[in-house]
């Protein structure tokens, strides 16, 4: 059986921006403690002790988990508290130049709205992360907003144009996310490798968008077992199914 799980956040352990539910909160308790398990996310760490570490248990299991906030352009893990391994911050003119290519996509594409929940734009220091309703926005007004990804396709490929020395990527449910190139999640999980000690064949990694241009799609170059989910819903069963097999 595998040594390490990896998994997205928003879509997957929980709905965007939304703390780990009751029923996850548990299944990940019993995760951590018959394995090893990291997530990584759009999200900065702020996030993550929000949505996660408020929900788990504050016991030595932590010492199994690995947190990799901004897509893996950051690395956590817990000692005698969290430590950052590293954090590759951009400069301020990369900065400035990705968050002005944002602008301008916006007023070409006219996906700039005009009610808005909080910034849209969001230096995450590691990552500039494009929020199309704010950072804030409500679940349900994000659900609409793009359900199908075409608008940040769209996007997507306007980016690529103007910001090619970056990286570009579609997440969580109105997010487009930014990173160095080369800085996403296959950089990530090949961080966890060298960090950890743990062969690629030996992770499985639990995503919601695997597909092309999604920002999970780059764990599938590292050549590590995927599985595909639709939702939160979805990864409580599989994670009950890796429980079991790890006990049995």
């Amino acid at each position: 059986m595998k040594k390490l799980i990896v998994f997205d956040l928003d879509g997957t352990l929980a709905v965007s921006k939304s703390p780990l539910d009751e029923e996850m909160s548990k299944l990940l308790g019993e995760l951590l403690g018959v394995a090893k398990v990291s997530i990584i996310s759009g999200g900065n760490w702020p996030q993550f002790e929000k949505q996660v570490l408020s929900n788990l248990p504050s016991d030595d299991s932590r010492k199994n988990l690995f947190l990799l906030p901004t897509c893996g352009t950051k690395f956590y893990k817990y000692e005698s508290d969290w430590t950052e391994l590293y954090s590759e911050d951009f400069t301020r003119e990369d900065k400035e130049k990705i968050i002005n290519s944002f602008k301008q996509v916006m007023t070409s594409t006219g996906y700039k709205e005009k009610k808005v929940w909080g910034d849209i734009i969001e230096d995450r220091g590691s990552q500039i992360t494009f929020s199309a309703l704010g950072q804030q926005a409500p679940i349900e007004e994000k659900k609409k907003w793009d359900p199908d990804f075409s608008r940040r396709k769209k996007m997507k490929a306007l980016l690529d144009t103007l910001i090619p020395e970056f990286s570009v990527s579609l997440g969580g449910t109105t997010s487009i996310d930014v990173t160095k190139p080369g800085i996403d999640k296959a950089y990530g999980i090949r961080k966890l490798r060298d960090t950890l000690g743990i062969s690629i064949q030996d992770m499985i990694f639990i995503g919601d968008a695997l597909f092309p241009g999604g920002n999970d799609h780059p764990a599938t170059e590292t050549g590590v077992v995927t599985i595909q989910v639709r939702d939160p819903q979805e990864s409580k069963r599989v994670i009950e199914a890796i429980i079991a097999c790890l006990e049995g």
